[in-house]
């Protein structure tokens, strides 16, 4: 057994890092999204999130804040997961192939005044990109988060949040922290909270 305290010492090290790049490297990003995502609600539309595995997590997570609350109580904000529903998800998983597994509910769901907003550590993430492939089809705008360089995720979307690391667990941290940003800050745009 090693020495744990180094270990995790070493993690929180890691974890500064990587928050101290994010907020030097993706301020401009991370206001760019949170006029996409204020322009969404305001415009009468709805912010489609989706991800594989932890950034599954974040999908609902993040939809969940919205949806119900963040801050304060009050009015609902329009945001769904893509990642929870198991009948839709294992139907289009068996006749279609994972690869679908977003772009279809987008085909479905999204409208034109709708944000899909796509999450993947990597960012090359095949049933990310072909959901993303699947809002510009239908006219909706797009939006990332990503990690590794952003990926050809980044080039995909409309907006892009990359964090700027190749560890997936600080990456997914980098998400949730500013996913979460977005969402107060949404509320307060909104004039649903205080500032």
């Amino acid at each position: 057994m090693g020495d744990r305290t180094a270990f995790f010492t070493r993690c929180f090290d890691e974890h500064a890092d990587v928050l101290a790049a994010t907020r030097a490297g993706c301020a401009a990003d991370l206001d760019a999204m949170a006029g996409a995502w204020l322009a969404t609600i305001q415009g009468g539309g709805k912010i489609l999130f989706f991800g594989n595995g932890g950034s599954a997590g974040d999908a609902q997570h993040l939809a969940t804040e919205l949806t119900v609350r963040f801050k304060a109580d009050r009015a609902p904000i329009a945001a769904l997961a893509l990642t929870t529903d198991s009948s839709t998800l294992t139907a289009i998983g068996n006749d279609y192939g994972f690869e679908r597994l977003f772009a279809r509910q987008i085909e479905a769901l999204a409208k034109p005044e709708d944000l899909a907003l796509g999450i993947s550590t990597s960012g090359e993430s095949p049933n990310v990109l072909a959901g993303i492939a699947a809002a510009r089809r239908v006219g909706a705008r797009t939006a990332a988060f990503s990690g590794c360089g952003g990926g050809a995720l980044a080039e995909a979307a409309d907006l892009c949040i990359t964090v700027p690391s190749d560890v997936t667990a600080r990456i997914q941290e980098m998400h949730i922290l500013a996913g979460q940003m977005l969402c107060a800050a949404l509320e307060i745009d909104l004039g649903l909270a205080p500032d």
